[in-house]
């Protein structure tokens, strides 16, 4: 052994892998620098969305002095560049925001397919609904069960859904149908239909089912969600029309409005953006959970 070089030493013979469970030493010393998503601490952000909602909530975790030793927070994931929905960011448009929660917040639709087409979007930066913590996820449903029991006080049905692929930020599409329009079937009929017709795979998946079962973290993927809670779920391997979503739901089968696929052919002045933003919050407030904090 002392004549033989060192490469031939630690050569190894045929068919002989890495043990999967061993960790690198710069891989051990970065695992213990980053602590585990459970552990991280929501940002709260205060504003006032208008003159009559001034009601702060205290944001948890301020108590920091009872304890000798606080935990430090992780930061929240941080976006590689400008972000137009992350609640922090300059690029947000503020005065499409109707509701704040803890981890997530309400805003209205830019080029919207109607008035009261809104947005669930988490406050901090994340691309997917798989990617997203326990507690923000939490949140996420309770908007969702919030804004299905508000349309249908309205006479309405809503009809979620996730493009990710080409976004950089968590968005899900809420958008109300009048219960005169169609029925819950048609819905699911006009997106099967309009999938197969763009040679699109939309397989319906269990109701309870949870899409971070089905899609792994980074993967692109399209999913809608009925109001019966009914979800249909494409996995995006090559392309996808960027206005599938809309175009299903503008189509003549649903709202009969084809000519606003498009969300670029819809938009409005800022003005007229703030007056239905004004309207939706004063419609939304008797359903707002987060003011019983």
């Amino acid at each position: 052994m002392k004549l033989m070089d060192t490469a031939e030493l630690v050569k190894q013979p045929p068919d002989v892998t890495e043990n999967p469970y061993r960790k690198s030493g710069k891989e051990a010393s970065i695992g213990k620098q980053i602590p585990a998503p459970e552990e991280e601490t929501a940002c709260q952000f205060f504003f006032d969305l208008n003159e009559k909602q001034g009601r702060k909530r205290s944001s948890p975790g301020r108590d920091s002095k009872s304890s000798p030793h606080p935990k430090q927070p992780r930061k929240p994931p941080q976006p590689p560049g400008p972000c137009w929905f992350c609640l922090a960011s300059p690029e947000v448009e503020k005065h499409l925001v109707v509701n704040i929660g803890t981890h997530c917040y309400l805003a209205l639709a830019k080029g919207g397919l109607c008035d009261d087409h809104v947005l669930i979007l988490p406050i901090g930066h994340y691309q997917s609904v798989v990617e997203l913590s326990a507690e923000v996820v939490e949140e996420v449903e309770k908007y969702k069960a919030t804004l299905r029991r508000f349309f249908k006080s309205r006479g309405k049905r809503c009809v979620l859904f996730e493009r990710n692929y080409k976004s950089h930020h968590l968005q899900l599409q809420v958008i109300p149908v009048p219960l005169s329009c169609c029925t819950t079937d048609d819905i699911k009929d006009a997106f099967i239909t309009q999938a197969q017709e763009q040679q699109i795979e939309l397989l319906e998946i269990p109701e309870h089912s949870d899409i971070k079962q089905i899609a792994q973290p980074g993967a692109a993927y399209f999913y809608v969600e009925l109001d019966t809670g009914e979800k249909l779920f494409h996995r995006i391997k090559k392309n996808f029309p960027l206005q599938f979503g809309r175009e299903v739901l503008a189509s003549e089968a649903i709202l009969n409005i084809p000519d606003k696929s498009d969300w670029r052919q819809c938009q409005i002045s800022k003005e007229e953006e703030e007056t239905l933003a004004c309207r939706f919050r004063k419609d939304f407030e008797p359903f707002d959970f987060t003011l019983d904090d």
